[in-house]
């Protein structure tokens, strides 16, 4: 299992004593029922043939240990640690439910809400002497989080989850050569990134996310992601679930809920995002959908 040995790498379960008590604050928890892939574990599987069943928590804490791995920082760990806390079920679906198809970021306007209203974790913060607004405001680290094209440990991090869960192209010996050659380095704009010694592990970076990107901008990945926005926007519009109940639900709760609901346009459309076959997607393209772009830093010359 390539998620087991990526973690392994990067120390866990020998995890640092000031993260350990992070991981039990419940609105990170639920993050264990929501997938990474935007839902699609629970898709057709002639579309989708994940190697592995990988988590919006699995993604927060190999970012947050990738983040300490290379800056030993501890408020910028947490922060990594609770960057997706406001994912909603299906991801970014929802982005795609919002005609968000560029930027997908419009669930992020509950990371306030969610992390304010998490006790357990207000009461962890005041422990450690931190400020919630610092935890929240994660994309001021800029190793946590970066515009593209530079590279964050979020962008890197989902790079190896996406090409182990996904695109499977990536190996034990890529995940080695990758965390073997990261270094902090100062940018063009005089801002932390995430860079690398070696030209090559850097082309190899590329090589993954230039091929995610494709699978991203597939036909396939398009339709299945409006259909089961369309699947989220129904059950909204008839009062099944509310659209803030997203941020807070886990997926599982989700499909229990319109399991139950004996609604025949509904059952209509689940039946088709479970068990469509690829001969039947249609060639639909999306216009504006986001582009992956990246522009890694090689000993301080910037590639790609």
């Amino acid at each position: 299992m390539y998620l087991q040995y990526y973690l392994k790498k990067l120390g866990y379960p020998n995890i640092p004593n000031f993260l350990i008590k992070y991981l039990n604050c419940p609105s990170l928890l639920r993050l264990k029922q929501v997938g990474y892939f935007c839902g699609m574990d629970y898709a057709s599987k002639d579309i989708y043939n994940f190697s592995e069943h990988i988590t919006r928590f699995d993604h927060s804490l190999t970012t947050a240990l990738l983040v300490y791995k290379i800056t030993k920082d501890e408020k910028s760990t947490i922060a990594a640690l609770f960057h997706d806390i406001a994912t909603p079920c299906f991801s970014h679906v929802i982005d795609y439910m919002n005609k968000d198809y560029e930027h997908q970021e419009t669930t992020e306007e509950f990371t306030k809400k969610v992390i304010m209203g998490d006790n357990f974790l207000q009461c962890c913060l005041e422990k450690d002497h931190i400020n919630p607004e610092d935890i929240i405001n994660f994309k001021q680290y800029t190793i946590v989080d970066n515009e593209r094209p530079k590279l964050c440990a979020d962008r890197l991090d989902g790079i190896i989850l996406t090409g182990i869960g996904w695109t499977k192209d990536i190996t034990t010996e890529d995940i080695d050569s990758i965390l073997e050659n990261i270094m902090i380095i100062n940018n063009e704009y005089n801002e932390q990134e995430i860079g690398f010694k070696n030209l090559d592990v850097a082309k190899r970076v590329l090589e993954i996310s230039d091929n995610i990107d494709t699978y991203c901008h597939s036909a396939e990945d398009n339709y299945m992601m409006l259909l089961l926005a369309k699947i989220t926007k129904i059950a909204i519009k008839k009062g099944y679930i509310g659209y803030e109940d997203l941020y807070y639900i886990n997926e599982d709760i989700f499909f229990k809920i319109l399991n139950t609901r004996e609604d025949e346009e509904l059952n209509s459309y689940l039946n088709l995002f479970r068990n469509i076959k690829k001969e039947n997607i249609p060639n639909i393209e999306i216009p504006n959908v986001k582009k992956r772009i990246l522009s890694p830093v090689v000993i301080g010359n910037r590639i790609g």
